[in-house]
């Protein structure tokens, strides 16, 4: 029995003949599930010979009907959906930055019976603990993936590794990826990042480089993640560029 086989059993086990009635004419299960699996196939970077990154995120749009229709069994479509993509991406040799996650969203756009599916790469943030502690009024902070750390002088590690500051579960970060230089100055933040001789370099604001230095706004790209630093003084401090 093939895998998508295996996947139509297991929800035909779960929610019996209600499901087939629910979906007759409709979006069917199976054809989100190989959406999803085109999706992780043409959206793959490769990160070395045996081994390729791919989305974990997923938004399925659906037409208002179906979506209403699979709103009683979204969430254990969800989980058959997300371990038949773990499935595809051990047969692939893919690797996922973070845990899956897949929400169904609505869009009037759609007629009955299409969908549409948008994806991204987000891996998880961990770390930074001990900064977030001592900064009551941090002057620059790293955006992550949505949640800020602190960024306090004299500045922090950001890898991969367990012996960085900042721990971000991507397959093209290293350990110790890059630093964060910070000094404290009149007029706002110093702020320098340094890549540490990592396997897959650094872009900042879109340019390849060893070091640079940052200004408020500067987005700093490491693996598939972004690190956007913020400076919350009033005053913005100094520009963005190499050093």
């Amino acid at each position: 029995m093939g895998a998508l086989q295996r996947f139509e059993q297991r929800l035909e086990n779960l929610i019996s003949g209600a499901f087939a009635r629910a979906f007759r004419s409709a979006v069917q299960p199976v054809e989100i599930s190989a959406a999803l699996q085109r999706e992780v196939d043409n959206n793959s970077q490769i990160l070395s010979r045996d081994r390729r990154l791919v989305p974990n995120e997923f938004h399925v749009e659906l037409a208002d009907g179906d979506l209403e229709r699979l709103a009683p069994y979204d969430n254990a479509m969800a989980r058959d959906l997300a371990e038949q993509l773990e499935e595809h991406a051990e047969a692939q040799g893919y690797v996922f930055p973070g845990p899956i996650e897949i929400s169904f969203e609505q869009a009037s756009d759609l007629p009955t019976g299409q969908m549409r599916v948008r994806s991204s790469a987000r891996a998880s943030v961990t770390g930074g603990e001990e900064h977030r502690l001592r900064a009551r009024k941090p002057r620059a902070v790293l955006e992550i993936n949505g949640t800020q750390h602190p960024l306090l002088p004299p500045g922090v590690v950001v890898g991969r590794g367990t012996e960085s500051d900042v721990r971000i579960n991507d397959p093209g970060v290293s350990r110790r990826h890059v630093e964060f230089d910070c000094t404290e100055r009149g007029d706002g933040p110093y702020v320098t990042v340094t890549d540490l001789g990592s396997t897959n370099g650094m872009l900042v604001d879109g340019q390849r480089v060893d070091r640079a230095r940052l200004g408020n706004g500067s987005t700093v790209r490491i693996g598939s993640t972004d690190i956007r630093v913020l400076f919350t003084d009033e005053h913005s401090g100094p520009g963005a560029g190499r050093s």
